[in-house]
């Protein structure tokens, strides 16, 4: 299905350039607010952002949008996106948006929508969402009697950070030292509360935003930093969130740094065990490692693999009934709390297992042995995959790992990129697979 504005995670793009204008963003509301006006009562859509400088400049073009169409915007100022999930729901609101782009440098920006059920909208509404933006927007515009209004929820974050405190179930972390990188994005007031709350002593990195310095040599997708922090102040753990704070990855108290595969290794284990884990089963991506599916394999969990996004995780998870899945990259849903990716949430189901195990996470993590990956990206238009050259390296580099390895070929949905990716026991030969591939792409 192709899409002129959606990607696999919202809209996304350089800030005050199409199609993230402030234009192009009423045009957004308008069109979702035809969408999701459901009935004769005043409906009401919630608004976050994270810390970038261009929220001024969506923010107040994605309210004009709703107003016009008669809706009532509440604005939730920085927060992170599985905030805007949990609050469209807990509001009773008609939909949700979200103004981030996610792990981006601070030049872009993205708009995320959420249903009144507080799921990511399906491919099916978005398309729908586009078809309204291609029309007369004004065709239904209400009397100047019926618009809307704008106001503020002033204790956005307090409810927030309660209801991730509460998914704890009442354990405490007193005792535990933690390094949180913030990423000076959407969390940077929200992290620090919930893990203090609940009794840690927390060393806070990267809690500073200016508008510029979002994901900058820090967070989930930087975590150096953060490695470091946990080594040199003997921390039990690290934590690392990126801008909109729906990601996790996580370090042991040896600074080695643990992705999404491992952390859903560690709870699929211990939930396997504890008959917590519904319908037996585990939802991953395609670029998920090897290793994780042999494990998940030999302790009788059953392995659904999906197209990239965590929206398709959800989706997956949904249709089969489980409640544990996610991505390599920190994405992690636990269903049975949030209905999208939330970096503190998994956190806190993480350092449940470890606090009852009572181990370090270096020895609750040493789950499984990774199979050897290699990942690069090449800057090129989604198009180039329509090449038959390409798909000839394609099919040529899959033939000769046959089932020794997998090979992923994909465009990004959040950048123009182009990711070429390939596991297997073998590191020599996939990383031939992975040059071969991308020479190809690049000539």
């Amino acid at each position: 299905m192709t899409r002129k504005y959606f990607g696999t995670d919202g809209i996304r793009g350089i800030a005050n350039t199409e199609p993230m204008t402030a234009d192009t963003a009423m045009k957004v509301a308008m069109a979702a607010a035809g969408l999701f006006r459901r009935g004769d009562y005043k409906h009401r859509v919630v608004i976050g952002k994270d810390t970038r400088l261009s929220g001024y400049l969506l923010e107040p073009a994605l309210t004009s949008g709703f107003i016009a169409k008669g809706m009532d915007v509440i604005l939730l100022g920085p927060v992170p996106t599985p905030a805007v999930s949990m609050l469209t729901k807990s509001l009773r609101a008609d939909m949700g948006v979200m103004i981030s782009a996610s792990h981006n440098p601070y030049q872009d920006n993205g708009i995320k929508l959420f249903g009144p059920d507080g799921l990511k909208l399906s491919d099916e509404l978005e398309k729908s969402i586009e078809e309204r933006m291609e029309g007369d927007l004004s065709a239904d515009n209400v009397l100047s009697s019926e618009l809307g209004r704008a106001s503020r929820l002033e204790d956005a974050v307090g409810r927030y950070v309660e209801y991730a405190k509460a998914t704890f179930n009442g354990a405490r972390l007193d005792g535990l030292k933690i390094v949180v990188d913030c990423a000076n994005g959407a969390a940077y007031k929200v992290a620090p509360e919930v893990f203090w709350e609940l009794g840690a002593e927390v060393i806070l990195l990267s809690a500073a935003p200016n508008g510029k310095n979002i994901n900058h040599n820090c967070g989930a997708t930087a975590t150096k930093a953060m490695q470091e922090a946990v080594v040199a102040n003997n921390a039990d753990l690290g934590i690392a969130l990126d801008g909109d704070a729906d990601r996790l990855i996580m370090a042991d108290e040896t600074g080695r740094k643990l992705d999404g595969d491992q952390l859903i290794a560690l709870v699929a284990k211990h939930w396997a065990k504890q008959n917590k884990l519904k319908n037996n089963s585990v939802v991953v991506t395609q670029m998920s490692n090897m290793g994780l599916g042999k494990l998940l394999s030999s302790i009788g969990v059953k392995l659904y693999k999906t197209a990239v996004g965590d929206r398709y995780v959800v989706e997956k998870m949904r249709e089969i009934g489980a409640n544990l899945g996610g991505e390599q990259s920190g994405h992690l849903i636990f269903s049975d709390y949030a209905c999208t990716g939330d970096g503190i949430i998994a956190a806190l189901q993480v350092l449940s297992i470890v606090r009852n195990s009572q181990e370090k996470l270096s020895t609750a993590c040493n789950v499984f042995e990774p199979i050897p990956q290699v990942m690069k990206s090449i800057a090129a238009d989604r198009s180039i995959l329509e090449q038959k050259t390409v798909q000839a390296a394609i099919d040529a580099a899959k033939k000769r790992l046959g089932d020794k390895g997998e090979i992923s070929v994909r465009a990004s949905g959040t950048e123009k990129l182009i990711r070429v990716m390939a596991q297997g026991e073998d590191e020599k030969q996939i990383s031939m697979a992975v040059d071969e591939i991308c020479a190809v792409i690049k000539a």
